[in-house]
């Protein structure tokens, strides 16, 4: 029997002995602790339930889809390293203002086009603005927080998904031009259909993503609240139209398709005013039809599914984490929430950059950050703060943070989180200064 070598197993022992000390001095019956860990279960069961079959599922697809029916060369064309930097900018901020989603459901589709061979810089922009340029919680910011905090959001989301981006792309400029390099070298993309069909599939999924997570708004009449109470017909038709496209353009069996829209049909009957039974049979029946075909439809399943595997631990294990230590909102984690209300008070520079901290590892779903931020303000927030949380707290959560280290890895997440509190420190302060 050989001897144990020693020099090649003290990580694992001292992996062992931390464990076994942590277990073994779990202060279980402190009360705070208790109620982390209760907030920690009740943050992760309330992004279940409102987030993951809606936001993250269809995102998933997406993401799939993006690896499997859009081509290398189409994607590095507007987002690659050697695109053109207007259009490639451009392109990334409008596609991820569009989406309105949040830290979290923009992940797979951040990852689908770095798989794809986008530039750093064009994905990062990207990254930036799908959850920070949201329409709606702009809107909402203005109405309950004020037109100042409302127009100095909107313009600073808008400026930094491009100064983040072009800053990342900077950086890391000798890794973008190797990749510059070798992507010169790929032939011109051929498309197997017209890209007004590609486009029209992309925007029926999108219409669905959008559609399904609309949220009810504070005005109590008028055209958005007409659009919220159709939510689920529109949903509806999106779903039908994404049907006639796969068994007209991607070659699916239409008595598959017929057969899996039986079950969302009759449950949405069944539960008129339940819609997720219905959604999740949808989302079920997708994934059979599509993982059972042989061709680029069982691919397109396949794809998503190794994003789902990819994404989705790492999303939960961070709202674990998020909420051990911050709570939800409304609700103390281990850090009492007095201790953040006096640390952003005034307009110094630790108040903003406290607040810019405090914001980028904070889950917010959407919209959920202003009522929060109303909130603090009434506790004497500053508005210099209340900004720089506004700009970093909905771009970043550390579930994004530990998502986005597995698709770029440690040091450019580093740069970028940097980069997004930094920035949003430096608003806070010149915002606060003049107001």
């Amino acid at each position: 029997m050989s001897r144990t070598d020693w020099k090649t197993e003290w990580k694992p022992l001292l992996f062992f002995v931390f464990i076994f000390l942590g277990v073994f001095y779990l202060p279980l019956g402190v009360p705070r602790f208790d109620n982390a860990f209760s907030e920690a279960l009740y943050l992760l069961k309330e992004y279940a339930q409102e987030h993951v079959l809606t936001c993250l599922l269809p995102a998933f697809f997406i993401a799939g889809a993006i690896a499997v029916f859009i081509s290398q060369a189409s994607v590095m064309k507007y987002f690659g390293a050697k695109a053109k930097k207007v259009m490639a900018y451009s392109v990334a901020s409008v596609s991820g203002s569009i989406l309105a989603v949040c830290s979290c459901t923009v992940l797979p589709l951040f990852a689908g086009i770095t798989r794809m061979g986008a530039g750093l810089g064009p994905a990062s922009t990207f990254l930036y603005s799908g959850p920070a340029i949201n329409i709606l919680a702009i809107i909402l910011t203005a109405k309950v927080l004020g037109p100042e905090l409302g127009i100095a959001r909107a313009v600073g989301a808008v400026v930094f998904s491009v100064v983040i981006g072009l800053l990342m792309h900077f950086f890391f400029r000798k890794e973008e031009m190797q990749k510059a390099e070798a992507q010169a070298a790929l032939p011109e993309p051929e498309e197997s259909r017209p890209l007004w069909r590609t486009a029209l599939y992309f925007a029926v999924m999108v219409g669905i993503l959008v559609f399904a997570n609309w949220g009810k708004p504070e005005d109590p009449s008028g055209f958005w609240l007409l659009i919220f109470s159709l939510k689920w017909y529109i949903t509806a038709a999106f779903a039908l139209m994404l049907s006639l496209l796969l068994t007209a353009w991607f070659r699916l069996s239409w008595l598959k398709v017929i057969l899996a829209a039986v079950p969302p049909f009759f449950l949405a009957l069944a539960f008129p005013h339940n819609p997720f039974p219905a959604f999740a049979a949808g989302i079920i029946g997708l994934s059979i039809i599509t993982s059972t075909d042989k061709g680029e439809s069982g691919d397109w399943f396949t794809a998503t599914w190794g994003f789902t595997k990819q994404i989705l631990p790492l999303l939960f294990f961070g709202i674990l984490i998020a909420g051990f230590f911050l709570g939800r909102p409304g609700h103390e984690g281990i850090i009492p929430s007095n201790w953040v209300s006096s640390a952003v008070g005034g307009n110094s520079l630790w108040a903003n950059l406290f607040a810019s901290v405090a914001g980028a590892f904070m889950y917010f779903a959407t919209l959920t950050e202003v009522p929060i931020l109303q909130g603090l303000i009434g506790s004497g927030m500053g508005k210099g703060p209340a900004l720089a949380l506004l700009l970093a707290g909905p771009a970043l959560s550390l579930p994004n943070m530990l998502v986005i280290r597995s698709v770029i890895g440690t040091k450019k997440t580093a740069v970028f989180v940097l980069l997004v509190i930094l920035l949003s420190t430096a608003a806070g302060l010149l915002f606060g200064t003049f107001f």
